[in-house]
């Protein structure tokens, strides 16, 4: 069959290999500490499809939910609910376009007798075996600096979080001390290894995302409320990036992909994990943006207009330990970048490892000093760089793969018949390269940073407070100012340009 491997060798091979270990031979534990080693297991040793399961729906969601109705209130209910749900399908559709490029690199090598047990296999390397040196620094570059970013995304999360609790210290302190916190993670060995903090950090999700719903049903409208959306094209395509962001977080794939102890069952894992993500964020955007309406142009993080009850703190509490979770995640794919650059990724001694990872921690704490803007900071890396990593150079990369008619005859996974085979396949990845091109990162390019310019004209550069203790007049009025811009709490008030 197309889609097996040649025989079954290879395939049996391929799968016992990928149960790779990070610091020390499996078997020797076992005969050593046989009961700590099945509960180590049980709690650390996460390698099946529902670890990926888990590992990718947990991932997906983190911040951004408590964004999205923002997004929904620069959009409009009914573009909110089809831009999520059409996102929610390409970005499943270039999850599998990974997930096959990297079943065919991984293959191509082990057929080549190239052992990956102590070798974590990452996505610029597969576009290096697959196209040579000038994609593997393009999807390098690109990668990267989207998890960088990424990373920086959460750490600003958790001080803007924290403050709807305690406000006594400002937003910027709340960073320094969980840039400590986020810290930790580098004595996550791997993918391998998150297997309690995944299935955790859904938990936490899934009740943030409830709570978020059922709160605002209960709170009901308030008073005037008005859902004006969409009025701008930079408020518009602002939302729809901020999107094209939420759907993105499959940069990770080959390394969860490579934590599995069957990579080749992942080819449904991200689509099944996307399904799971829409019950949470569609309800929660669409009730929040219900009862609030255009006030949420002045609050990008939904917990700003929720009144405070134990519920809320719970819910920012749990949402605080998830995006530590979700930094480490993203930061994951960074350490193994570096260690590979120093040549510490064979190192035994997790401590070792520990160490010569911290040096990564240190500009994404700086980053999030000097760009503390929590919501328009998703917008412009979801044009700028989820566009590229995530949807397009997948796409390209796999048309490219496949070009000759021998590569399509010898591939391992081809096409299946419900996609149009080949002819189909290159149909959705030239619409998605098109689409994201001219949508995500055009449009979407320049409405978020015209946004994002704006927020830094308007706070500055390494803002001590972020949107912090606005007029008390603005909290209760709806009427929101009519300039090209989505406006933001200033030190100060005064009218945008434009406004009225």
């Amino acid at each position: 069959m197309g889609s097996t491997y040649d025989n079954e060798s290879d395939g049996k091979a391929f799968e016992d290999s990928s149960r790779y270990v990070e610091v020390e031979g499996e078997e020797d534990k076992h005969a050593e500490v046989p009961t700590k080693s099945k509960l180590s297991a049980l709690l650390w040793d996460g390698g099946s499809g529902y670890d990926a399961w888990f590992s990718c729906a947990s991932n997906q969601v983190a911040q951004v939910l408590l964004t999205l109705p923002y997004s929904f209130s620069q959009l409009g209910m009914s573009s909110g609910i089809l831009f999520q749900i059409f996102y929610g399908v390409l970005g499943s559709w270039t999850a599998y376009l990974i997930t096959t490029l990297y079943i065919e690199y991984r293959t191509r090598r082990e057929r080549e007798k190239v052992d990956f047990r102590n070798h974590v296999i990452q996505w610029f390397e597969v576009l290096d075996g697959l196209l040579g040196k000038t994609w593997r620094n393009i999807g390098l570059a690109f990668n990267c600096t989207f998890l960088l970013f990424g990373s920086v995304i959460q750490l600003i999360a958790c001080a803007s979080n924290i403050y709807y609790i305690n406000d006594k210290l400002d937003k910027r302190t709340w960073t320094y001390i969980f840039g400590a916190c986020c810290a930790t993670t580098v004595f996550i060995p791997s993918y391998h290894n998150y297997r309690v903090w995944s299935f955790l950090g859904l938990v936490m999700t899934t009740y943030t995302a409830w709570y978020l719903t059922v709160a605002s049903l209960v709170h009901g409208q308030v008073e005037g409320v008005k859902h004006s959306g969409p009025t701008k094209l930079v408020l518009y395509f602002t939302g729809s990036t901020n999107i094209l962001y939420t759907f993105g977080g499959h940069a990770v794939t080959v390394e969860v992909m490579h934590a599995m102890w069957k990579p080749r069952k992942f080819k449904a894992i991200y689509l099944y994990a996307t399904l799971y993500v829409l019950t949470l964020t569609l309800p929660s955007a669409v009730s929040v943006y219900w009862a609030f309406g255009d006030m949420l142009l002045n609050h990008s993080n939904a917990f700003a207009l929720l009144p405070k009850s134990a519920f809320r703190d719970i819910a920012v509490v749990l949402m605080l330990i998830h995006q530590i979770i979700t930094f480490g995640f993203a930061c994951t794919p960074l350490y193994f970048v570096w260690e590979k650059a120093i040549g510490m990724h064979d190192c035994n001694s997790m401590c070792k490892r520990a160490a010569a990872r911290l040096p990564v921690v240190v500009p994404i704490w700086f980053l999030a000093i000097i760009f503390p803007f929590f919501g328009p900071i998703n917008s412009a890396v979801g044009a700028l760089l989820v566009s590229f990593t995530v949807y397009i150079i997948p796409s390209l990369a796999h048309m490219l793969t496949f070009r000759s008619s021998t590569a399509r005859q010898n591939a391992v996974e081809k096409p299946p018949a419900i996609f149009g085979k080949w002819v189909g396949t290159y149909v959705i990845n030239t619409f998605v390269v098109v689409w994201v091109l001219i949508v995500g990162f055009g449009f979407g390019g320049w409405a978020s940073m015209t946004n994002f310019v704006h927020q830094i004209d308007t706070f500055g550069l390494f803002a001590k407070c972020y949107q912090c203790m606005p007029p008390p007049q603005q909290l209760s009025t709806t009427t929101i100012p009519h300039g090209p811009f989505n406006s933001s709490f200033a030190p100060s008030p005064s009218p945008f340009p434009g406004g009225n």
